[in-house]
């Protein structure tokens, strides 16, 4: 069979961390998805939740510890240790979300208004809520609901469809 005989009809994408990275990735595959014509579906849980809390969604920051992959301007390396320096983590992060926009990416509160516009639904995790003390009314408006994780499996059943873990 190729691709065109079984094209893929659903993605339910999971997002457990709250960096400007990993939430980005997460918004960019599920719009992406919406504007293909592919149903999505997307659950936030742990600190993936950060995406989703009015409070926190548009104040993500860069992880500079631990990231072998962070380079400076230049290309070079950059060395994991200066992320302990204090300010850099926030200089970092000012600096990804200067080139974001530049590169007219909206902020997290506007890229969800797009997935949800197209068709996405946004889902909190339970179990995270419930850790992390918050309630809906914690959550950003258009959130979908609040799932546990096996409520959110129930829904992403069904052929063509793929989970994807950010």
């Amino acid at each position: 069979m190729t691709k065109e005989e079984n094209p893929l009809q659903k993605v339910c994408i999971i997002c457990a961390k709250g960096t400007i990275e990993d939430v980005y990735a997460t918004l960019v595959l599920a719009n992406g998805a919406v504007m293909e014509g592919i149903e999505a579906k997307v659950f936030f849980t742990f600190f993936g939740l950060d995406a989703i809390t009015k409070k926190q969604m548009n104040k993500l920051h860069t992880g500079t510890i631990g990231n072998p992959a962070m380079r400076m301007p230049g290309g070079l390396p950059f060395p994991s240790l200066l992320g302990a320096l204090p300010g850099v983590e926030a200089g970092v992060s000012t600096m990804m979300k200067s080139q974001m926009e530049k590169l007219d990416i909206p902020p997290v509160d506007e890229f969800l208004e797009m997935i949800t516009a197209g068709g996405g639904e946004i889902y909190a995790c339970k179990l995270a809520m419930d850790m992390f003390k918050l309630k809906q009314d914690d959550l950003w408006e258009d959130v979908s609901g609040v799932l546990t994780v096996g409520d959110f499996y129930g829904m992403c059943g069904g052929t063509n469809t793929q989970i994807i873990f950010t």
